[in-house]
């Protein structure tokens, strides 16, 4: 009876965050999940007080660097990144797809995939409608933008919610995920750029006029605060590095910067600051902690030992296998049921697993990149993929699902197990 509560609260809480009826929050959708839970008797106070210990610092942390790139994009920061990337490409459109590309990595890297999705992505529609391109090389280029953000986002905590949380659970300090997963990440963007240029090659325009497109100075809309976010970012760097040492959660280091920029930008004529806390998103927040009380549920009747018998048996069939074979469990988890779920899921599931610490630090970050890389093979995959699709309908560009489910499906797969094998063969040099 317990299992049977357990699961079906988890499919109507996770149908009900993914369709969103009627503009029903994801936070106000969670939070009545992990209420049901408690009332059902599926989890426990206790439960819900280990859940939030575990999410805290991610979603604040996430929350904070959004702020920090919602001040950005005010001020003009990735539009002028991006301008200066187009004329870098010398009207060239190989090479445009290139610099697109690796920018989007760069924004993921620090700004988390949502930040290279959400505001990335329309900035480059802009670019494209400047240069007068074509449709299909318009779909091409915004392709690769949401495809390489998420794709990307492996190579720092800050880069993906999913990588905070994994972070988080696993005490994995900053330095040291930044030693074990900046490589990883170099080889996810080439094999990325690789599998998203064959696919796309031939719609690719030759040459471009890029000499229409205003200089990149100009799109920068306040220069007072442009110039103090480039030392307030230079100091988060810092403190994020600094925050293994002093064993202090990453949120007060991203937090400082969020405020830090707030405090600059409220005298700006062209940022307002009300409108901005406003847009946070807070309700990840809510989110987070109602999602993983549900979730917990499934561990406390047993799913969560289920899969860690299968992650058991990988294991036992050589480093190789059990990397490679935690990140696919991860990335189809993801694609089935949304990677915020599901990485605490195989978290819960990999603790469970007997084995060595270092056994265990393997599998974490395996599960990292399947949970990173596995929500590009269906919509489905990431609130930021949703929310990414919505954004490009409201500019008159509509991608279906069948679209987006057959060129993720041909798309991720290599990229996937490159990358995890890439992992293996990495934390095999450095152990």
């Amino acid at each position: 009876m317990a299992l049977a509560l357990a699961l079906g609260l988890f499919v109507v809480v996770l149908v009900l965050i993914i369709t969103q009826p009627r503009g029903l929050s994801i936070g106000w959708t969670a939070a009545g999940g992990a209420i049901l839970a408690l009332v059902l008797g599926i989890v426990s106070l206790a439960n819900v007080g280990t859940v939030v210990g575990i999410v805290w610092d991610a979603t604040l942390t996430f929350v904070a660097v959004i702020l920090i790139s919602l001040i950005l994009d005010s001020i003009g920061f990735f539009e002028w990144a991006a301008l200066h990337m187009v004329r870098l490409s010398r009207g060239q459109g190989t090479r445009l797809f290139l610099l697109l590309g690796i920018l989007g990595a760069l924004v993921a890297m620090f700004f988390a995939n949502d930040g290279a999705a959400l505001i990335l992505t329309p900035i480059v529609y802009e670019q494209t409608k400047a240069l007068k391109l074509d449709p299909k090389a318009t779909l091409a280029l915004i392709m690769a933008s949401g495809f390489v953000a998420d794709t990307t986002s492996l190579p720092l905590v800050v880069s993906n919610l999913v990588n905070i949380v994994s972070a988080g659970y696993f005490h994995l300090g900053f330095a040291s995920y930044a030693v074990r997963m900046v490589p990883v990440d170099m080889v996810s963007l080439a094999m990325s750029l690789l599998v998203l240029f064959i696919f796309y090659r031939r719609v690719l325009p030759q040459t471009m006029p890029t000499t229409v497109l205003r200089e990149p100075r100009s799109a920068i809309r306040d220069m007072a605060i442009f110039k103090a976010a480039w030392i307030v970012l230079g100091l988060l760097v810092l403190g994020y590095f600094a925050s293994q040492w002093l064993h202090w959660p990453v949120a007060i280091f991203a937090g400082a910067a969020a405020i830090g920029l707030l405090v600059i930008a409220h005298s700006s004529p062209v940022i307002s600051v009300p409108r901005l806390v406003r847009e946070a998103p807070w309700k990840v927040v809510v989110f987070s902690i109602g999602m993983y009380v549900v979730v917990y549920g499934l561990r406390n009747v047993g799913l969560t030992h289920l899969l860690s018998t299968v992650l058991t048996t990988l294991t036992d069939r050589g480093s190789l296998i059990g990397v490679v074979g935690t990140g696919v469990v991860g990335a189809v988890l993801s694609s089935i049921m949304n990677n915020m779920p599901s990485v605490l899921i195989n978290a819960l599931a990999i603790h469970d697993v007997v084995g060595s610490s270092a056994l265990h630090t393997a599998m974490a970050y395996a599960n990292v990149v399947g949970c990173d890389l596995g929500p590009k093979f269906t919509p489905i995959g990431s609130l930021a993929t949703l929310l990414w699709l919505h954004v490009l309908e409201r500019r008159g560009i509509r991608i279906t699902w069948g679209y987006y489910f057959r060129v993720g499906l041909m798309l991720t797969i290599p990229v996937l197990l490159v990358t995890l094998a890439a992992l293996w063969g990495w934390s095999a040099v450095i152990t």
